[in-house]
């Protein structure tokens, strides 16, 4: 029985180190923000200003970001696509064999032998139904709707203090504490998952989402 399988994107819907990035770059967006704030000689048409210009800024990263993972799973798709074309109108044996090949991680090509290269080709070929042209599925779209809240809403905890506060200090301070909380957070995360020291990751994000932050300021971010 020949069972038909289409190309499927290989991109997972929240790739967890992609994710931990955009939510750190979505926070240093904002902190350029908050941080621009003096506490001495913010009101509340500072503080108003600010806002909108944080929530404006992030809307936009967040579309931008939802439309760049978009391009991302078209990108992968069309990719699988020219690998299972080319696998699909091999006409050696050769020829497959190398095709099959791109289609696997590099590690993996390089201890496989020409007979299980041309195997891969073989079952391929029994059940590898191609569409006419790669193109972006319902979970790409649910993908890019999920990046876009999730940099969004990161950033909401750390413009909320503004919302509850109506003392400029009060607010800046507590804004701050939040913002570097959930940074040590994200480098945390990041370390987690990369395999990587997490405590060290969180201390060292702290220190260059700070350093980015005040470098954008400096240049008039």
């Amino acid at each position: 029985m020949t069972t038909d399988t289409s190309l499927e994107s290989t991109k997972r819907v929240l790739e967890p180190i992609d994710r931990i990035s955009e939510v750190l770059f979505g926070l240093i967006m904002v902190l350029t923000f908050t941080g621009s704030l003096s506490a001495a000689e913010s009101g509340q048409a500072e503080v108003r200003t600010m806002l909108i210009g944080a929530v404006g800024c992030n809307l936009a990263w967040g579309l931008i970001d939802a439309i760049m993972y978009l391009m991302g799973c078209l990108s992968d798709r069309a990719a699988d696509f020219r690998v299972a074309s080319a696998i699909r109108g091999a006409t050696t044996p050769d020829e497959a064999g190398m095709a099959a090949a791109r289609a696997l991680p590099p590690v993996v090509a390089s201890i496989l032998k020409p007979a299980d290269l041309q195997r891969i080709h073989a079952g391929l070929l029994q059940v590898l139904q191609l569409p006419n042209r790669p193109g972006l599925h319902w979970e790409d779209w649910l993908g890019a709707v999920a990046v876009f809240l999730l940099v969004f809403i990161s950033t909401i905890p750390v413009v909320l203090p503004f919302l509850l506060f109506s003392d400029a200090i009060v607010a800046i301070r507590l804004s701050n504490a939040i913002a570097v909380a959930m940074m040590f957070a994200t480098g945390y995360a990041f370390g987690r998952v990369a395999g990587y020291r997490p405590f060290l990751m969180g201390g060292s994000m702290v220190l260059l989402g700070a350093l980015l932050v005040a470098l954008t300021i400096a240049l008039g971010g």
